[in-house]
């Protein structure tokens, strides 16, 4: 019973640990990032289980995180505010050409990352761009005046 509690406990704080890190970091990882959070796992996992090197310790560790996550999952679909509120909802960067500095530095998303994003989508100057949401899984979706349909 005392690893599933750890478990549930390390499972908390890592899930509050990733949604304070931002969403710019979910969606990409540098390598440095990588590492850590592979380090981090290794960490987490001596944490979790102790001196215990069982199998059945091991399995209640993972069998506790999984369960959560399915149940995180579930209430997510069964209860969308729940879910808004556990996942984040999509904010705007850039509307009509003009770029929400205050929302950017909120998010953390330097100037330049949205540049190279908006390069990487084919959009060289931000006057062509209609909306840019950062979505809640850290992408940005980018909608320009080109790609309106025409009435």
């Amino acid at each position: 019973m005392d690893i599933i509690l750890r478990a549930a406990i390390m499972f908390l704080l890592l899930w509050t640990m990733v949604r304070a890190s931002g969403r710019s970091t979910l969606g990409e990882l540098s390598s440095f990032d990588l590492v850590v959070f592979i380090v981090m796992g290794n960490l987490v996992q001596q944490g979790i289980t102790l001196d215990d090197r069982s199998l059945t310790g091991g399995l209640l560790a993972i069998g506790t995180m999984m369960a959560l996550s399915v149940g995180l999952s579930y209430a997510k679909a069964r209860w969308p505010r729940f879910g808004k509120t556990l996942q984040g909802r999509p904010v705007i960067l850039i509307r009509d050409g003009v770029v929400d500095r205050k929302t950017m530095q909120h998010e953390r998303i330097g100037l330049d990352t949205l540049s190279m994003m908006a390069r990487q989508a084919g959009i060289e100057d931000f006057d062509v761009i209609r909306l840019a949401i950062l979505e809640a899984n850290g992408k940005i979706s980018f909608f320009t005046t080109e790609a309106r349909p025409q009435a």
